[in-house]
């Protein structure tokens, strides 16, 4: 065999080799491959049931009760608080849908560069619509989120926070977020809040209440008046959702829906609301007062209409804001206490009101320091102790009764319903205190003082209640904010009117006693003789008191304790609380009302700050038509034939208005001006028109302060009296 042949046989026997090779080689390789795969199942399937026997076995009693807790977790569901509404329907508290406008930098194709170049023109609108920024504090709040890095940039950066729908509608249009619908390239999202909101502002405010979160309760709840009082009605009740396990996962299940609450139906008119609160706040400010309170009641329900409460804000300089309740606080009331002082003594049957006591400048009582009279002549009867407000005169008629039984007063003012909880629905209302009198401790002098209003505290409230009692003939009936509720279904209840006792005195001693403060205003010597007006006829008590040092009170009326001892006493200088109660109009008593104002400045006195509040709440509700009168002040059409011109220092006058005006007849005032102004007496001006009087007036070195329309035909003090330049002189003016 030649080489050649054996070279060419070997070769052809290696390819058959390697052709017979690679099929093995192939196979191998996916046997591999088989292999890796197998031993990785493996390995995680032994995992897998080394984590189940773990999960399971070792640690079953962790995972059942981590288990247990998830389905178990439950959630309150808020209820929809009810409103409160005035007497008409208005309403006075509801809830109100809100937003807060949130920008979210996590967004999925939020465009950064577009809200950088937009950021000057957004800086300029928010500034325009919100100034509570300036522009550029506008772009600093939008530039402040771009200084983190993007991995620690906010989701839900706040814009804007508590803007109505339209509002939240208009932002939506400005510069950038209206470059997008998507809210995905603007990163724009809003959360809708639920707020607790009052239509008419802080009218009431104190009375109506306000509502807010506490360190113990993050629940809203009501935290002052009506609010807080009648919480629980209000606030309804609760739902309660509970997690549970679905297909996808876990979700809130509702397991109880919420109970809304119940909607308060109240005893205030907004009309009379606002005339009270703009004519108590106009007096404040004339005679600089520290703070002043009134409340209007309803006679034969005691619905209390009109309730406000103003004090001057030493803070925001604000002139006079709602603070502090004072109608529901105690104080010593003055001389407004003597008409409860006399209901007890006319019940007891001791009292003769013809009797005359003798009453003098001074009366040592029980060896106290003297006690003394102001406005009192000489002698007195019974019958006019009220109308010249006689302390001397009061005392000698009750205080000798009690001699041998000091607290007897108090019991028999028991006895009347005087202490009696109101549950009006005011928050922290407090009822009278009267101490406990002991003989060997000064016992029968406070006893003495008591009777005509000091060393005892009354709440304005109730003195304002038995005022109310006694021109309601007797029946005590209970002041009451709320008089109607409306439940969740949809029913509404009335709350019937309610009395403390069905009567606090007999009928005729009810009309003894409202005779006795219409001599306050229309008797001679009557200490609210500047309150005449013939059109409303009003019947009351002044009243005047110290201001007693008080413990400091937050704003809720609670005592702040400090490690200081408190030492009482009274203020010193002239510093006086005045007060006046009373009824109108005189002859069908429709409303009472009390006004207190705390340290008038000046020389003011119940009458003209107090008083002229009442007289002034009682001219508008009859011009209004709200005293069961027509709204006009004249019932029958004045004859237009016969005018009545108005007195004048210059007799031509009349003359000239007969020729030019052409009139036949007319009925002309005369006066009794004298030409040469005496500067030491108040000048005669009845019968003038108010310019000429005022120049009279002004002429005698007099300030003046006038109410009514048409003539003058009243004065305070009167015509002829002897006075100081610069005195305050009150003109009373009439058409009639």
């Amino acid at each position: 065999m030649q080489l050649s042949d054996f070279i060419t046989s070997i070769l052809s026997r290696g390819n058959k080799g390697k052709k017979a090779a690679r099929p093995t080689t192939r196979r191998r390789h996916i046997y591999g491959r088989y292999i890796i795969i197998s031993v990785a199942i493996l390995t995680v399937a032994g995992l897998c049931v080394l984590f189940l026997l773990n999960t399971t076995v070792v640690h079953a009693d962790e995972w059942n009760a981590k288990g247990d807790r998830t389905l178990s977790d439950t959630m309150l569901i808020k209820p929809l608080r009810g409103e409160i509404l005035a007497s008409d329907g208005s309403i006075l508290a509801t809830n109100l849908n809100y937003y807060n406008v949130r920008i979210d930098f996590h967004a999925s194709r939020i465009n950064e560069l577009k809200y950088l170049e937009s950021m000057d023109s957004l800086a300029d609108t928010l500034a325009k619509y919100y100034p509570q920024r300036t522009r550029d504090e506008w772009k600093k709040h939008l530039h402040k989120p771009l200084e983190k890095p993007k991995a620690k940039r906010s989701r839900s950066y706040l814009l804007l926070k508590h803007i109505p729908f339209d509002e939240m509608q208009r932002v939506k249009t400005f510069p950038y977020f209206k470059r997008w619908k998507n809210p995905n390239r603007t990163g724009f999202t809003t959360e809708r809040v639920l707020l607790r909101r009052y239509p008419y502002g802080d009218m009431a405010r104190l009375s109506i209440g306000r509502v807010g979160e506490t360190a113990t309760n993050p629940e809203v709840r009501g935290i002052s008046g009506l609010e807080q009082a009648l919480d629980t009605m209000l606030f309804g009740e609760s739902g309660l959702a509970k997690k549970v396990l679905f297909t996808r996962g876990t979700a809130y299940w509702t397991v109880k829906p919420p109970t809304n609450g119940t909607t308060i139906t109240t005893t205030i008119d907004i009309t009379m609301q606002d005339l009270l609160e703009h004519e108590l706040g106009q007096m404040l400010m004339e005679c600089k007062a520290e703070w002043g309170s009134a409340m209007i009641m309803e006679v034969k329900t005691g619905d209390i209409k009109a309730i406000s409460n103003l004090d001057r804000d030493t803070v925001g300089n604000r002139g006079y804001i709602e603070a502090m309740n004072h109608i529901v606080q105690a104080y010593e009331p003055g001389s407004v206490i003597k008409v409860i002082s006399m209901l007890a003594a006319l019940e007891d049957g001791y009292v003769n009101l013809d009797q005359v006591y003798p009453i003098g400048s001074s009366y040592a009582y029980a060896g106290g320091k003297p006690i003394r009279d102001t406005h009192s002549p000489a002698y007195l009867p019974v019958s006019r102790f009220m109308e010249y407000s006689s302390n001397i005169g009061m005392t000698k008629l009750i205080a000798p009764r009690y001699d041998g039984n000091l607290n007897g007063f108090r019991e028999r003012l028991r006895e009347l319903g005087f202490f009696d909880r109101f549950n009006t629905g005011m928050a922290r209302e407090r009822p009278p205190y009267y101490p406990t009198l002991d003989p060997k401790a000064g016992g029968r002098v406070s006893l003495s003082r008591m009777i005509f209003g000091y060393a005892t505290q009354v709440p304005p409230l109730y003195t304002c209640a038995i005022y109310n009692a006694i021109a309601n003939d007797g029946k005590f009936v209970r002041p009451r904010l709320v008089k109607a509720v409306r439940l969740p279904d949809g029913r509404d209840s009335t709350i019937d009117v309610s009395y403390v006792r069905d009567s606090i005195c007999s009928s005729k001693n009810a009309a003894i006693l409202r005779e006795m403060m219409r001599s306050v205003v229309w008797g001679e010597g009557g200490t609210a003789k500047g309150l005449r007006n013939p059109v409303v006829e009003i019947a009351g008590k002044t009243g005047t008191a110290g201001i007693a040092l008080e413990r400091p009170r937050d704003k809720d009326g609670k005592p702040i304790l400090t490690s200081i001892p408190f030492k009482g006493g009274y203020r010193e200088g002239k510093h006086n609380r005045v007060a006046f109660c009373g009824f109108f109009p005189y002859d069908n008593p429709k409303y009472t009302c009390i006004v207190v104002i705390s340290d008038p400045q000046g020389p003011y006195g119940p009458a003209a700050t107090s008083g002229t509040v009442l007289r002034n709440m009682a001219l508008k509700l009859y011009s209004r038509g709200m005293l069961g009168n027509t709204a006009d002040y004249h019932e029958n059409p004045v004859d237009a034939t016969t005018p009545t011109l108005y007195g004048s220092t210059k007799p031509s006058r009349p003359r000239t208005l007969h020729s030019d005006l052409g009139l036949k007849r007319a009925s002309i005032l005369k006066t009794a001006v004298p030409e040469k102004v005496d500067n030491s007496t108040v000048p005669d001006v009845r019968g003038l028109g108010i310019r000429e009087a005022l120049v009279k007036l002004e002429e005698a070195g007099l300030r003046v302060h006038f109410t009514g329309t048409g003539y003058v035909t009243a004065l305070t003090p009167e015509p002829g009296t002897k006075v100081a330049p610069g005195t305050k002189v009150t003109a009373t003016l009439s058409q009639n």
